[in-house]
């Protein structure tokens, strides 16, 4: 068994994820009277998924290693849309090596660096692996923060999502938008399930956040990086910014996050201001910017 396979992993998103459906979701009688489990039962999700119930309490337990086959049963039954399929094949050592071990890179590809100066009055950040902060341009800076006066440590979307009061006040829509950063760092995860990084970072926000530490055991998944953000700025008031973003073709996981406002609205009105309060420079470059 390849030593990136976690079978413990798996049981735990099956387990979490046949409590979280109904018998009416899934097309069963819910029966008379008051269930005692929630979601559910094991005999119930072996049953959709047409295998013994003995052989699926072992999925769960972390006994066993899923086939092929009954991972395609298992996605059936339990209604997996696209993005929590992909993260079961990958806990399950079964992707075909897709993007089971990226390549790494924490800074902007030059492509990205020139863009990013480009992109005056419109908020961009390139994300890396675990929601990372590796560049951004002074309409970001604008709208969030100064990343470059923060330690490394902390330029993390998650982490400033969750830790930093400002960033957090920023979104108007904050609940919806903490369960989305949640859901796609839980979905990278499958692609490594020994990241220590990102092990230390589940570690310190679920001790210091009772909601992400809720979050993180449901195992939602979310693998949209698109829609509209709500911010309530300081400076500018409310904003209704299209959010869009772009993977870099080169394997690194990094992703570009445009921010832009739908011209002749209050909110475009609003960003052209906030953004020429900014003082101009260039977009961020690492060289620029040591760890403090």
């Amino acid at each position: 068994m390849s030593s990136s396979v976690d079978p413990g992993a798996l049981g735990a998103f099956l387990r979490a994820r046949r409590q979280g459906l109904t018998p009416e979701e899934v097309g069963l009688p819910s029966g008379p009277g008051h269930r005692r489990v929630t979601g559910l039962r094991r005999t119930e999700a072996a049953q959709l998924a047409n295998i013994s119930i003995e052989y699926y309490t072992r999925l769960e337990q972390g006994r066993v290693r899923a086939s092929a086959t009954v991972l395609a049963s298992l996605v059936r039954a339990l209604r997996l849309d696209d993005d929590a399929q992909r993260y079961v094949y990958e806990l399950a050592g079964r992707a075909d090596g897709q993007t089971r071990r990226r390549s790494v890179r924490e800074a902007p590809r030059p492509a990205i660096r020139r863009l990013l100066d480009r992109l005056e009055g419109t908020p961009a950040i390139v994300l890396a692996r675990r929601l990372n902060i590796v560049g951004w341009n002074d309409a970001a800076a604008a709208l969030y923060l100064d990343f470059g006066a923060l330690p490394v440590k902390e330029r993390n979307y998650l982490r400033l999502m969750f830790l930093h009061p400002g960033f957090r006040a920023l979104h108007r829509e904050w609940e919806h938008d903490a369960r989305t950063a949640v859901g796609a760092v839980r979905l990278e995860a499958a692609g490594d399930l020994h990241d220590s990084a990102l092990a230390e970072l589940v570690g310190e926000l679920s001790l210091r956040d009772d909601d992400f530490r809720a979050w993180w055991a449901q195992q939602q998944l979310s693998g949209r990086y698109q829609g509209v953000k709500h911010y309530r700025h300081p400076l500018v008031g409310e904003l209704a910014l299209d959010c869009d973003t772009w993977n870099s073709p080169d394997g690194s996981g990094q992703r570009l996050m445009v921010l832009t406002a739908e011209p002749g609205t209050p909110s475009a009105d609003a960003l052209r201001i906030l953004t020429a309060w900014q003082e101009p420079g260039e977009a961020y470059r690492p060289e620029q910017h040591s760890a403090r």
